[in-house]
């Protein structure tokens, strides 16, 4: 059965949809014509199919023409135009599909096996960021890369991505037996030549680690293992302390001691303005990362600091979506509270990049477009789900939770903040506070987590950081 489509965009790509739609007649589609905002092109005939008009006449149009889906065909189009043309969709009642971004089809045409489903990170209202992959794989080619964390979100997505540059051995390190092995499974599958070995090992275990560290002898260490959830950290700030403090401890003495190139620890906004024990743990481990730097040659110590990660497990985005599922309600902590995204590939690929452009020290800042406001966020994923907010599903005001802030920020006041090789990549270079003494600093953290001192552990990394306030929203 034919299905007849609309295609939403006049310009190259959308006639690239079409000639690929009629030179693949046994495919099911007919085209009925194109919708776009261009009034210059309307009533125009490009590749046999007329302009119909503006994206707005689709609800007019669906029963005038029969059609069936919409291909949005606007690989530079904003947030709010994907938005709007999804939402026409649904109050037409047809189906939707989106050509890939504007990187992704530069090398040649729009594929109909290209077209595929909106995604969340296509709402994201920026173009995905092109990389040299030559530059990548010159940089890890025969080398021996760590990830510790490897089970997770980031660390997973990361050995997949860097398993592509010709490495000599992938070194999968991580304490959950049950993801490791996950992970190795999917890249062993994605790559049967690449050399892969799981490690099980916790980083909190130092005389393990420099062992671990020392029989594997990798050049590069990708710190990912760290407690994220801020709200389970403010119940259990030693378990922060211990994982995301000492653990890194332990690495940069093992990497030290075992010869190691380049660590590299990835950081988070909530680092910034710390409002929550995770946030103040992992601005901890930035001082300690760029400390040592300044009295070692070898490792270079390099920290890549960002905001939220679309589809990371455990994030707002894969939490909307299976309330959705669910039936509702979506929970938002507060209409005006903002984060920044940035979709998975997209991270780790910068993170790869900045890793290779460091001396040590530095802390590189990605780059993540405006904020989002969190609600809003919300009604694009009920959209993408044929829903209408509020009137097919509720959205339920829940308030911020303990150590989560309002809107996050991506550098420190007073903060160095330059430009790098990389339009993408910011580099800071930090400053410690005032009065900062390693081994001191380290001496009475040590103590504090031994005794499970909670409040004492908040009350000591508010004197640390400058601009911390643990526990305002």
């Amino acid at each position: 059965m034919v299905k007849r489509v609309i295609i939403i965009g006049a310009g190259e790509a959308g006639r690239m949809v079409v000639r690929e739609i009629l030179a693949n007649p046994d495919a099911g589609y007919q085209v009925v014509g194109y919708l776009d905002d261009d009034t210059a092109l309307h009533g125009q005939t490009l590749e046999t199919r007329p302009v119909l008009g503006a994206c707005d006449r689709l609800i007019d149009l669906v029963p005038e023409k029969d059609v069936k889906e919409a291909i949005i065909a606007v690989p530079t189009g904003s947030r709010e135009f994907v938005r709007r043309v999804i939402t026409l969709c649904r109050d037409a009642g047809i189906s939707f599909k989106i050509v890939p971004g504007m990187i992704e089809i530069i090398e040649g045409p729009v594929r109909l096996e290209q077209i595929r489903d909106v995604r969340p990170e296509d709402l994201l209202g920026r173009e995905t960021v092109e990389f040299d992959e030559e530059d990548l794989r010159r940089g890890l080619g025969g080398r021996r890369i760590m990830v510790t964390g490897a089970g997770g979100s980031i660390g997973g997505e990361l050995c997949r991505q860097i398993g592509r540059f010709g490495l000599e051995e992938l070194q999968l390190l991580g304490r959950g037996e049950n993801q490791i092995f996950d992970i190795e499974h999917q890249l062993r599958l994605a790559n049967p030549e690449l050399n892969v070995r799981a490690v099980i090992a916790d980083i909190r275990e130092g005389k393990a680690l420099t062992r671990m560290l020392g029989e594997l002898r990798p050049h590069y260490v990708y710190h990912t293992a760290a407690h994220k959830h801020v709200h389970y950290m403010e119940a259990y700030p030693e378990e922060a302390i211990k994982n995301n403090v000492f653990g890194t401890v332990n690495l940069i003495r093992a990497a030290v001691e075992t010869g190691v190139e380049r660590v590299v620890m990835i950081s988070t906004d909530k680092a910034v303005n710390p409002r929550g024990v995770m946030g103040a743990s992992k601005r901890i481990a930035e001082f300690l990362m760029t400390d040592w730097s300044r009295e070692l040659d070898r490792p270079r110590l390099l920290t890549v600091r960002f905001g939220n990660v679309l589809g990371s497990r455990g994030s707002v985005v894969p939490l909307f979506i299976n309330q959705i599922r669910a039936g509702g309600p979506v929970t938002v902590s507060d209409p005006r509270a903002t984060r920044f995204f940035m979709s998975l590939k997209e991270a780790c690929l910068l993170v790869v990049q900045a890793s290779m452009m460091g001396d040590g020290g530095e802390i590189f800042v990605l780059r993540m477009g405006t904020p989002l406001k969190i609600i809003e966020v919300a009604k694009d994923l009920i959209a993408l789900h044929g829903l209408r907010p509020e009137l097919d599903l509720k959205i339920k005001i829940v308030g911020l939770r303990p150590g989560e802030k309002l809107h996050e920020a991506l550098t420190v006041d007073g903060e160095v903040v330059t430009d790098s090789v990389h339009d993408y990549i910011l580099a800071a270079h930090p400053q410690l506070p005032e009065g900062w003494h390693r081994e001191r600093v380290l001496g009475r953290l040590e103590e504090l987590t031994r005794d499970g001192d909670g409040q004492g552990i908040r009350d000591y990394l508010s004197e640390l950081i400058p601009d911390a306030r643990l526990g305002d929203g």
